[in-house]
């Protein structure tokens, strides 16, 4: 019996197979076909998730629980304050304490108007070619009129959405929040968001629970 005869076998290359890259905070997938270095390179990438929402602080104080209002009452405070990373940049706002009516998130929450109608705004590191979804929780101050609370955010001085809420119905024990959120892609290093009631008089739309979520344009949508 002689031995087979070596042979030669020629074997294409494998093809990069379908890579489906989930965002973190997202629930929406998109598919991409790529080499293991792009592959990589966008997973280094990828980490870029929930950024915090303050630049200096690290904490974006989002449930305006800093500073702590002694329970069952308010603060009102002017612009130029401070409520943690936020700053009052117009009118008045009120910071409510825990038990003066629900929260959506926590023990406190912000009506944006105080005395008048107001604003806070927060500055916060951002990276080109992200997109940054801001999300808040709405209610509307039920203590009086006008039943339908009006507000505004701006990114950057510019108005990036108008909001309201309509209270009517809504009591200090049961105040109805909604979630509510608006999205945007960095063009630089940091962006400057601002609340503000648009609504005249002391009972003006409520905030809490605001939070920073960011992923790579290329990867994913918020």
């Amino acid at each position: 019996m002689t031995a087979p005869s070596a042979t030669t076998e020629t074997r294409a290359a494998p093809r990069a197979e379908p890579v489906t890259t989930p965002c973190e905070g997202s629930g929406r997938w998109r598919q991409w076909r790529a080499g293991a270095g792009l592959l990589s390179a966008l997973a280094a990438l990828a980490t870029v998730t929930a950024a915090p929402a303050d630049a200096t602080s690290g904490s974006s104080n989002g449930g305006f629980e800093t500073p702590r209002v002694q329970p069952h009452t308010f603060q009102t405070l002017p612009a130029g304050r401070s409520i943690g990373a936020w700053t009052v940049t117009r009118g008045t706002v009120d910071l409510v304490g825990e038990g003066f009516w629900q929260a959506a998130n926590g023990a406190q929450s912000l009506d944006l108007n105080g005395d008048t109608s107001g604003a806070v705004s927060q500055t916060f590191s951002t990276l080109p070619l992200v997109k940054y979804e801001i999300g808040y929780k709405l209610a509307g101050n039920p203590g009086g009129p006008p039943a339908v609370k009006t507000g505004r955010v701006r990114i950057n001085g510019e108005v990036a959405r108008d909001f309201s809420f309509d209270a009517t119905g809504r009591s200090f024990a049961g105040m109805g929040y909604v979630h509510q959120k608006v999205s945007f892609v960095a063009t630089g290093l940091s962006m400057t968001v601002e609340f503000a009631g648009t609504v005249p008089g002391v009972f003006g739309p409520v905030i809490d629970d605001v939070t920073v979520k960011s992923c790579l344009v290329i990867i994913c949508h918020l």
